[in-house]
């Protein structure tokens, strides 16, 4: 299933960071920037996160809620959170059926090995629960102030 915009957010409950369970529609009501990335602590997840962190208060006084979303298991996240002084919240989702729903968990291809991953993309998921924008197949660089200018129309 592909979601495109406009399409209901499917929703999910899955743990965070701290273990705690997480339920996407609990935040109805907020702009979500829900970004999914393909593993904590490597390169280019590390500089996304890092630069989402960096913009956070930006995204706060739009009235966005950041969540980072990856097939990490929770210690890995507080870890990564930690490690980077993270300011938003990461879900594990283990069993990618998050990044299933969304539409991310694809086959990829590195050094001729193929495999499945999640493909680094961004959702933007206005207050009613609808997908306002999708940024496919991200590249890192200055992608949060993409974001960002997408949040400010």
């Amino acid at each position: 299933m592909s979601l495109k915009q406009h399409d209901a957010a499917p929703d999910f409950e899955v743990r965070d960071d701290q273990g705690n369970p997480f339920r996407l529609s609990n935040l109805k009501g907020k702009a979500v920037v829900l970004y999914f990335y393909p593993k904590a602590d490597t390169p280019g997840c590390t500089k996304e996160a890092c630069s989402f962190r960096d913009t956070l208060a930006e995204f706060t006084e739009l009235g966005a809620v950041v969540i980072g979303v990856s097939p990490d298991e929770p210690s890995a996240q507080a870890k990564f959170k930690a490690k980077y002084e993270l300011t938003f919240p990461l879900l594990a989702d283990a069993d990618h059926a998050v990044a299933e729903a969304y539409g991310v968990w694809k086959e990829k291809h590195n050094y001729g090995k193929t495999y499945m991953g999640v493909e680094r993309t961004t959702f933007i998921i206005a207050k009613d629960g609808a997908i306002a924008r999708i940024f496919p197949k991200v590249k890192v660089d200055g992608h949060s102030e993409e974001v960002l200018a997408a949040l400010r129309g």
